[in-house]
């Protein structure tokens, strides 16, 4: 009798063991606030995960309780943290699928590298020595304003080798510094030691269209430099009709690449913003196409769901993948859930996922739930995805209306 106490207590220890980590891992891997539409109640994972009490989310319209406080409780009855919860009119937007072409100006110049430069008293480095870095947004010289590349290197050119005044963002913090121009032997010009870049260009997938809004999103990620892979401060740009006219093949440690190229000269669309969740903007005529639900992020669910994209000159097409890992934290950007690509078409002719399928709209159950961001470079059969929700919630007010 007395082993079968000791058997039962150390069943009993790791029950209660086996509970609390659950529920820390529980209250660790979901998020403290959430967003529900009218009517929505708040739970996920086959309702292992649950808010309760269980009245308070049943919503019947926006007239009710816009924003409340609920227990997240594990298996109905096991507290885990409170939660806010707010309610959101439902989305309905157009999933596009279709190539863009972005062209890009930046708010500033970005310094994507600094160079020592040949002189009569040997080599110098005057960005260096004035503190600046790579990845730093020049904004203003001797109080001009600088968004152009031809912009810093006249300045320095009419210094004439005298001090310059430079203000600097770095981290959203803004500084100045003194830059003295070194003359150059090569040419004889006057030369500050930066590699700097004002514009990009490129290929995407856009994700939606918002008819409410007559806005869309796109990408899933921000438009980066290629060099630093920091985030382009943005100004102005345009979106560029795409024709895809042939597609690298991705292989372990070679991503794919979709080739296209700009049709015309002629934008379909205004660039409004270029943020860590994607690029927004309007488009001059709306896309045609049936409207579907934007799906709430604990609705997403690992399993089968659909990816829609374009890997050829023709129309976008479905194609299978199944979500292997949902992670529901708010701070993940671009890398909300990993998905695998089980489709054979789409393996066959790409391998998997490919650089310009990024933002290629991810469905499941007819919702929209999110969008394609990333390959894994050792295996391109599998990637990350964004939630659709962090895209709309990251739409510029403007954009949002």
């Amino acid at each position: 009798m007395k082993k079968a106490w000791q058997a039962l207590a150390a069943c009993a220890t790791a029950l209660t063991l086996a509970v609390c980590a659950s529920v820390g891992v529980a209250g660790r891997f979901t998020c403290d606030s959430y967003r529900v539409t009218p009517g929505m109640s708040l739970s996920w994972n086959g309702g292992v995960l649950s808010a309760r009490p269980e009245e308070t989310l049943a919503v019947s319209g926006m007239q009710g309780r816009q924003q409340y406080q609920a227990e997240l409780t594990l298996f109905g009855a096991i507290p885990v943290k409170t939660v806010s919860v707010t309610v959101v009119p439902e989305r309905e937007v157009i999933p596009c699928g279709t190539p863009f072409g972005i062209k890009m100006f930046t708010d500033g110049v970005m310094v994507v590298g600094i160079a020592e430069i040949q002189t009569e008293s040997g080599m110098l480095n005057p960005a260096e020595q004035a503190g600046i870095q790579t990845g730093d947004i020049l904004i203003s010289v001797d109080g001009s304003e600088v968004n152009r590349n031809e912009e810093i290197a006249a300045l320095v050119e009419q210094s004439g080798g005298k001090e310059m005044t430079i203000c600097y963002r770095r981290e959203n913090k803004e500084f100045t510094t003194q830059l003295s121009p070194a003359k150059s032997l090569v040419d004889g010009q006057w030369k500050a030691g930066l590699w700097v870049r004002d514009s990009t260009a490129g290929i995407g997938t856009l994700t939606f269209y918002d008819p409410a809004t007559e806005e869309f999103g796109g990408l899933g990620h921000g438009v980066c430099d290629t060099d630093t892979s920091a985030l382009m401060p943005f100004l102005n740009g345009e979106i560029m009709p795409v024709t895809i006219s042939g597609v690298t093949k991705g292989a372990s440690g070679a991503p794919g690449e979709l080739h296209g190229y700009f049709e015309s000269d002629e934008a379909i669309g205004v660039m409004h913003a270029n943020d860590a969740f994607g690029v927004y903007g309007a488009l001059y005529e709306a896309p045609e196409g049936e409207t579907v639900a934007v799906a709430m992020c604990q609705e997403t669910r690992p399993g089968e769901a659909q990816i829609l994209t374009t890997i050829d000159g023709g129309e976008p097409q479905y194609y299978q993948v199944v979500l292997e890992y949902i992670n529901y934290q708010e701070n993940e950007e671009g890398k909300n859930m990993i998905l695998r690509v089980t489709d054979p078409r789409l393996l066959e002719q790409t391998g998997g996922i490919v650089q310009g399928m990024s933002g290629s709209p991810i469905l499941q159950n007819g919702k929209l739930i999110g969008a394609v961001t990333h390959v894994f470079v050792n295996d391109p059969t599998r990637g990350y995805g964004i939630f659709a929700e962090r895209m709309l919630e990251s739409q510029p007010q403007q954009a949002a209306g």
